[in-house]
């Protein structure tokens, strides 16, 4: 149900908008937020960007979604936050790469595509764009190592204990024998090293604090 535009509250929430042009007030005729209940699709992969949305009240969540059905949340959405999954598609003008759906009954400013496309020129509003895509990307740099590294660090310890103090193993012969790839185990030797369990070597890897690796090892199940 759309309503009246709150513009004092919208620029409070995203007060680069307060520079925009055309400003808020002009559009408050053609332009006006509405409410939708939780657990509202807003948009969904693969489908045409319909607008830029501006979160008011509530919250959205973001996810992708596998073919068997299963679901990987990427961020949430809350009032003063922007959109990465809506900003990408309407910068590269391609289809949606993830499902948007309300958390809980929110209230919601949907920027038309043209209109989204002209405020960027406005360098306040542009820079929060940008800002975000720096935020979002270290969300999701974090994401992608809890997926990628989930108990993969537990297996790892367990497999440098039991040798001795020192390995003279290789880093892709670790990640045959762990089932991955050897970008991800020299990482986590690195990860091992800053703490001070191990110095790594050419083809060689030192033990020094197998208590640790073995604290870490004794989480797995």
């Amino acid at each position: 149900m759309a309503q009246d535009m709150p513009v004092g509250k919208i620029t409070a929430l995203y007060p680069s908008l307060a520079q925009v042009q055309p400003a808020l007030t002009e559009l408050s005729v053609t332009l006006a937020p509405f409410r939708v209940p939780g657990e509202t699709v807003l948009f969904s992969e693969n489908t045409a960007c319909q607008g830029f949305p501006l979160v008011i009240e509530g919250e959205i969540k973001v996810s992708r979604q596998s073919d068997d059905g299963r679901s990987l949340e990427l961020y949430r959405v809350v009032p003063g936050e922007l959109c990465l999954v809506s900003s990408a598609s309407l910068f590269r003008a391609q289809p949606l790469s993830a499902l948007g759906i309300t958390t809980k009954p929110s209230e919601l400013l949907l920027i038309q595509p043209e209109l989204f496309r002209h405020w960027l020129e406005t360098p306040a509003f542009r820079n929060d764009v940008l800002g975000l895509f720096a935020e979002r990307m270290a969300d999701l740099t974090s994401l992608i190592d809890a997926v990628a590294f989930h108990k993969l660090d537990r297996r790892l310890a367990a497999a440098l204990l039991g040798h001795g103090q020192q390995l003279n193993i290789t880093h892709q012969a670790l990640a045959d024998e762990l089932g991955t790839v050897r970008e991800i185990v020299t990482r986590l030797l690195h990860r091992f090293e800053r703490e001070g369990w191990v110095t790594l070597g050419r083809e060689q890897i030192q033990i020094h604090h197998s208590a640790a690796l073995r604290a870490l090892a004794s989480h797995l199940p």
